[in-house]
């Protein structure tokens, strides 16, 4: 097990590590009901996840007739207070999750977590799910200052020093993941049941994966 390529695996956290659609579709909702937009039905809402909630809110405003005439920062900030009351009412571990964590921990890995989602919110979803202690650093998209977040590398190279440096690998469903981990230098997994704003195989990662099962052998194959 010493022979494992990387001493640190990060993940991207909303549709990577947990699927988080629903919680986050409902807050999405709040937020569109309360300037009379439409509501984006949940099995529809993880097209408009991914890069925060800024993005995410703005993403679902154009969509529904433009920017006019709102107060952004406010109704972000109503979205958020929505998201921080209901954060894990339908959220979990995409399957496999477990094992798969359990499987690397075995291994003497660092488990890290490098989100776009705000940091605060993040830490109380994992102590909500009981997930903190499996994390060496949990590293949010406001935790280094503006525009350090994904798809910009700090988030990675902070992630990497924070857990004392060695060889490392990312995995995540979007571009912002990708293209954050290739400015990072780190390599790269995708997963194809996540919230991909392109499809899984177009994202340009190193490996894709279907499910969690497959994870540990794809890093392992990463360096063969």
């Amino acid at each position: 097990m010493s022979n494992f390529p990387f001493q640190i695996v990060g993940f991207d956290l909303d549709g990577t590590l947990l699927d988080t659609a629903y919680d986050i579709g409902n807050a999405l909702n709040h937020a569109l009901a309360h300037v009379g937009r439409p509501l984006v039905p949940l099995d529809e809402a993880r097209r408009f996840i991914g890069g925060g909630s800024a993005q995410m809110l703005h993403n679902a405003l154009n969509a529904s007739g433009g920017m006019d005439g709102i107060d952004f920062p406010a109704l972000q900030e109503r979205l958020l207070g929505f998201y921080a009351e209901n954060i894990a009412q339908h959220t979990a571990l995409f399957p496999g999750g477990e094992a798969m964590m359990d499987a690397l921990a075995a291994r003497g890995i660092h488990l890290a977590i490098a989100t776009n989602k705000r940091e605060d919110l993040a830490r109380r979803l994992f102590d909500e799910l009981g997930l903190t202690p499996r994390f060496a650093t949990i590293i949010g998209g406001n935790t280094l200052g503006p525009g350090r977040a994904k798809p910009a590398p700090d988030m990675l190279h902070e992630m990497v020093a924070r857990c004392g440096g060695g060889a490392a690998a990312f995995v995540g469903d979007t571009t912002f993941d990708v293209g954050a981990a290739r400015a990072a230098g780190l390599p790269v997994v995708a997963v194809r049941f996540g919230f991909n704003d392109l499809p899984a195989d177009e994202l340009g990662a190193d490996a894709v994966i279907d499910h969690f099962d497959e994870l540990v052998t794809a890093l392992e194959n990463l360096v063969r």
